[in-house]
């Protein structure tokens, strides 16, 4: 998968983790949707990733960076994509990007928000436990790299 920085069209080596348009509750008297609101979903869409490749739960712990650099409009379709991009003993780091086909319409496509966010994998009683081997765990063979702090290219 490779994210692109000035995009005229959604990536399209890679399908997005969620597709939906932000409604008027979710904005404020001037019509842009509330930061809060598309930073619930950016931690969403990170812990996919990251819970499948624990097999299991995974918490977020940080928010490395958030960066909003397009307003996001009611009525806009925003596609959400996350990808692992390092992996720890128990941590994983996810980047995810977002961007809105502003009124649902494919041929207007901007960047709107790009963040880095960690979690760790937990136990039943909450605590951190080490990521599996990526063996037993399928979902995460294509797609992370094993050992501690290993950096994975995109």
């Amino acid at each position: 998968m490779s994210f692109t920085h000035s995009p005229r069209r959604l990536p399209a080596d890679t399908m997005p983790a969620l597709r939906l348009v932000p409604q008027p509750a979710s904005a404020n008297v001037h019509g842009d949707v509330f930061g809060g609101w598309v930073m619930s979903h950016v931690d969403i869409v990170g812990s996919i990733p990251a819970s499948q490749r624990a097999n299991g739960r995974a918490v977020t712990i940080a928010v490395n960076s958030f960066t909003f650099r397009q307003p996001v409009l009611i009525g806009d379709l925003l596609s959400f994509y996350a990808k692992i991009v390092r992996e720890g003993r128990t941590s994983i780091t996810v980047n995810v990007e977002v961007f809105a086909q502003r009124m649902g319409m494919a041929a207007d496509v901007v960047k709107v928000t790009e963040a880095t966010l960690t979690f760790v994998a937990t136990d039943e009683n909450r605590t951190p436990r080490p990521l599996p081997p990526v063996g037993e765990n399928s979902a995460a063979a294509s797609s992370s790299a094993t050992g501690p702090q290993k950096r994975i290219q995109p």
